[in-house]
């Protein structure tokens, strides 16, 4: 699969989650259980947004999607860590493992998309 086509699911993916908190705090933490650090709640909303916007940016030009492989597949990556091993701790909701699954298949497809030449500007 393209990059471009990569960075246009996960860009928004990436803003819708990451806006969720930021936007209706009351139904994210109907959803994913109660928190005690809201703040950092927050935090890694906006990170996530930032990224998902970034991302929503380079699936314009093939190169700069090219360029941000490391990037999207490596917070795909940790965030999915976090959530499979929290779960596993019961710190947070199973709810999680279903980020889990859509941040471990993004590795995948990126994963599958490393092999693809990087084009010079």
């Amino acid at each position: 699969m393209e990059s471009t086509v990569l960075a246009k699911m996960q860009g928004p993916y990436f803003a819708a989650t990451g806006l969720w908190p930021l936007c209706h705090m009351r139904s994210f933490l109907a959803v994913t259980g109660p928190k005690t650090d809201l703040w950092l709640v927050q935090t890694v909303g906006a990170l996530v947004t930032c990224i998902g916007g970034q991302l929503l940016l380079a699936a314009k030009d093939k190169s700069e999607a090219d360029n941000l492989r490391p990037l999207a597949a490596g917070s795909a990556a940790s965030l999915a860590l976090i959530d499979v091993l929290h779960v596993a701790r019961k710190r947070i909701s199973a709810i999680y493992l279903l980020d889990a699954a859509a941040e471990i298949g993004l590795v995948y497809l990126w994963g599958r998309n490393r092999g693809r030449s990087v084009q010079p500007r």
